[in-house]
This record gives structure tokens, C-alpha cells and sequence, in this order.
């Protein structure tokens, strides 16, 4: 197989950077050989939840045209892998805005049930049901955008005036934790 071919649980990603037609064909031989081993291993792909993306910033007016065991995989602007949102375009905002609404259910929820709770608790809490929503996957969707930092420090500021009555208790602030990840991430490749 010449694309590269990434697997988590039961979903699986197969992927190649397209320079050239040669490229595209080099996919799709790959694309016929994983229909081949569903066949040869009695395997079922979902054929509903099989997605077509590409990620560049140029226009290009072409359409994808793969397919897996004769059905056209539909091509889509935007995707979900390992709950972390894609844009074709590679823009974050929907990421972003996904993690704050998540993130604001859950600190609702945890208010909700520890009403009557004391300090430690409620930011024992905010630590592990808040917080790793707010920076799951912060390595590559990190924001730079003020509007998009403010929104997710509101979050914090909540759980922190919940928590200890006050806007800035010692905890380690969220932009130094997303750089943190980003360095290790760098560490890691």
C-alpha cells in the first residue's frame, strides 16, 4: 500500500498528499486493495460513513471522483477524527466552538450536582470533567484569534468563581497548557 493508513478502535483513515494524477491513481489502487481485504476477510465497511475530504487553502473546482467496491465516496467540506472537527480549509473555528459549547455543558453539569460542595471538590471537579475537554487535541487546533481565546478562558473564569469565589485562583492558565501540548507534540514527531 503506498497511501499511508492511520487506525484507532474501528475507524480507519487512508491518506497521501496529491501532487499530480499519478498521485490520485496511487489512491485509488489503494482504495480497491482495502475493498479487496473487506472481501478476502469477510469484513463490512459501512459504506454510509466513508468520506472524501481534501485539506488545501487554493480554490479547486474539480470534484473527488474515489470510490470503494464500485460506490462513489462522497466528498464533504468538513469531518470528524477522533473527536476533533476537520475543515477542508483548515480553519479551527468550528473546533473551537465545539470545545467551548462542551465544555460549558459539562461546567453546567458540574455546578449543577456540587451546589453544596466544598472548594477542593468543586476543583477537583472542573479539573478532570472541564478542563480536558478544553484542551483535548490542543496541539493542532490551538487558537490565535482573541475572540477565540477570551471564549475559552470564560469557561475557566466560571469554574474558578464557582470553585473559590474569585476570577484567578493558582491554576495554570490555559494558553500554558495549549503551548505545552503543542511542545510536546513537536517533541514527539
Amino acid at each position: 500500500m503506498d497511501s499511508t493508513i492511520r487506525r484507532s478502535a474501528d475507524d480507519c483513515v487512508i491518506y497521501r498528499k496529491i501532487i499530480n494524477n499519478t498521485d490520485m491513481e496511487k489512491l485509488q489502487k489503494d482504495l480497491d486493495r482495502l475493498g479487496e481485504w473487506e472481501v478476502e476477510n469477510a469484513m463490512k465497511i459501512n459504506l454510509r460513513k466513508i468520506k472524501a475530504i481534501r485539506f488545501t487553502k487554493a480554490r479547486v473546482k474539480d470534484s473527488l471522483n474515489y470510490s470503494l467496491l464500485g460506490t462513489l465516496i462522497p466528498e464533504t467540506s468538513s469531518c470528524k477524527y477522533l473527536g476533533i472537527i476537520l475543515l477542508s480549509d483548515l480553519i479551527w473555528e468550528d473546533q473551537v466552538n465545539y470545545t467551548v459549547k462542551k465544555a460549558w455543558k459539562a461546567l453546567h453539569f458540574t455546578m449543577r450536582i456540587l451546589k453544596k460542595g466544598n472548594n477542593s471538590t468543586k476543583s477537583l471537579a472542573y479539573m478532570s470533567l472541564v478542563r480536558p475537554i478544553l484542551v483535548y487535541g490542543a496541539a493542532c487546533w490551538d487558537p490565535y484569534r482573541e475572540g477565540q481565546i477570551s471564549a475559552l478562558d470564560r469557561v475557566q473564569k466560571k469554574a474558578a468563581r464557582f470553585a473559590h469565589h474569585r476570577k484567578n485562583p493558582n491554576w495554570e492558565t490555559l494558553a500554558s497548557r495549549r503551548k505545552l501540548s503543542r511542545i510536546c507534540a513537536l517533541f514527539k514527531a
